[in-house]
């Protein structure tokens, strides 16, 4: 029954908005698109955006999306929606994932205050509504981690552990190598090393079966690796490992670097509105439960990943969500306990980084509520009329996550996922879909489909080459210059059509001149590129004989 609730719940904060959301520059639109020329092609083996080979990710979120997008009946026409299926699909599994390894670790009511937890969370609401890895990840993490929590605390016991953990594990390992190559593996790597540190024990990794366990990951992951090196050669280990991996270990890889810290001044946005809760929760596990292996493991779980993720060159929020299911594991287990052993007070230092916490949480509340209300102010104008319902909602979860206690009633944990969810589902669904200068590329999609001449007409696109476009427009979209666009339309008078930034269209109209044809305007476009930050006013042609 509890099972049900939660997967209701989760899907109440997740679901709403993914119909409404246009597609995600850059990351998301890369995905999806990658995943349509699958379907459009049948090579499920190989990925590529447009002409470009896509190595820097395994094929387990392409196979499904595909599998969603074969499923759905829409082909490879399916909205971007149904590519997101496997990103809910991703939260679910680790909202019921968290709630059986927390009720298995710290009890039933423990596990259930943790999947709350985690359904509400600004991490797991974005990264559910967005077709790309990390969701997926997350889930799967949290079922690996959850069966080797399981094992090690049976071990410490000297207790059986249940014959199927370990084959839980390593399927899950498997398949999240397929998702996101080595994070998973390295994730428990890195905590099975710190328990193994701290307990200068090491033989209870004979109840992982690590050979026939092994076998059943390799099982699973190298059929696609040999299908993929036989058709690419050495590409796919030189652009997923020697470009990708190694340069988001050594550099800021594509402009996303960050100092170390970076992850501490990003809590307070990713585990909003629990921040505060799961602070407290931490430093009372830190003080009273390092004996208890249970509270050891989630130590050993989030404290090396945190830290070997905060001096890694290339830094995004969402890197750090496959440790944050520990510290969630231990907002279960401290409000739990008896109040006198939860009401210990704090040392100096701890109520220090407290309010600090504190500051950012009321910082980020504020924030999310004040966007809510400006942004539509600000790009387009006007006030939604959903504006004031989503800034209250997010001002109540925060009200209901602020405590200086690590001990809340269920239902407070309760309302403050349900306010959220509330919240999420009007920012996401309502408020920021609505908000037309952020979404140049749906734009210039209707534009095309009810200008375009010819049903094989295809767009050559002058600077905006956002991967949304791609996707919205067809796979054929042509990303060039100026020159280029000209060129599009000299050789396809009759059919093609052209998108020019309006400082470059007199050149433009110089190119076509010159050509012997003319261009007719049939649209214009005024908004913002959010992914560069640069204010774009766009105009559609069509050529003239």
């Amino acid at each position: 029954m509890r099972y049900l609730l939660l997967l209701l719940v989760a899907l109440l904060t997740i679901v709403p908005g993914i119909g409404q959301m246009p597609p995600v520059d850059r990351d998301e639109a890369r995905f999806v698109q990658a995943t349509k020329q699958m379907v459009e092609s049948g090579d499920y083996v190989d990925i590529r955006f447009q002409e470009q080979s896509r190595y820097k990710k395994p094929v387990g979120i392409y196979w499904l999306q595909a599998a969603a997008v074969e499923a759905s009946g829409y082909g490879a026409a399916a909205p971007v929606w149904i590519y997101r299926l496997a990103s809910v699909l991703g939260i679910l599994l680790g909202v019921l994932g968290t709630y059986w390894a927390g009720a298995r670790l710290f009890g039933q009511k423990a596990g259930l205050i943790s999947a709350l937890v985690l359904a509400g969370l600004f991490g797991s609401a974005f990264e559910g509504r967005i077709g790309k890895t990390d969701a997926m990840l997350l889930g799967l993490t949290i079922i690996a981690q959850g069966a080797l929590a399981q094992i090690y605390v049976s071990a410490r016991r000297n207790e059986v552990s249940p014959a199927y953990l370990p084959w839980v594990f390593w399927i899950a390992q498997g398949c999240a190598i397929l998702i996101k190559g080595p994070i998973a593996p390295l994730l428990s790597g890195l905590t099975i090393l710190a328990l193994v540190i701290a307990d200068r024990q090491w033989r209870w990794l004979a109840r992982l079966r690590p050979l026939p366990g092994l076998g059943v990951a390799a099982l699973i992951v190298l059929p696609w690796l040999a299908m993929i090196t036989w058709k690419s050669g050495a590409a796919f280990w030189q652009e997923s490992v020697g470009t990708d991996l190694a340069g988001k270990l050594t550099q800021g890889s594509e402009s996303h670097w960050g100092p170390p810290g970076y992850y501490v001044l990003t809590y307070s946005l990713y585990f909003w509105p629990f921040g505060l809760l799961a602070i407290a929760s931490g430093l009372l596990a830190l003080r009273i439960g390092r004996g208890d292996p249970r509270i050891r493991f989630c130590l050993a779980w989030y404290i090396p990943m945190w830290l070997l993720l905060e001096v890694v060159g290339t830094k995004l929020p969402h890197y750090v969500l496959p440790a944050y299911p520990a510290v969630i594991l231990l907002i279960g287990w401290a409000m739990t306990l008896s109040r006198d052993a939860a009401e210990a007070p704090f040392r100096r230092w701890e109520t220090a980084l407290w309010y600090a916490t504190a500051f950012g949480l009321t910082v980020v509340t504020i924030g999310l509520a004040a966007l809510a209300i400006g942004a539509p102010i600000y790009l387009q104008g006007t006030l939604s009329g959903w504006s004031l319902p989503a800034a209250a909602l997010v001002l109540l979860s925060g009200y209901f996550a602020f405590s200086r206690q690590v001990q809340l009633p269920v239902a407070r944990i309760a309302g403050a996922t349900a306010a959220a969810g509330g919240a999420y589902a009007l920012m996401f669904g309502i408020v920021l879909p609505a908000i037309a200068p952020m979404w140049l590329s749906p734009q210039v999609e209707a534009a095309f489909v009810a200008q375009r001449p010819c049903p094989t007409s295809t767009l050559a696109s002058s600077r905006f080459h956002e991967p949304s476009l791609v996707f919205l427009v067809g796979t054929k979209t042509v990303l060039t210059d100026t020159a280029g666009a000209a060129g599009h339309l000299l050789a396809d008078p009759s059919c093609g059509m052209a998108l020019i930034p309006s400082d470059e269209d007199a050149a433009f109209q110089a190119l076509l001149v010159a050509g012997g044809i003319a261009a007719q305007p049939v649209a214009s476009f005024d908004g913002l590129n959010y992914s560069s930050g640069d204010s774009l006013s766009l105009t559609l042609y069509r050529g003239v004989k």
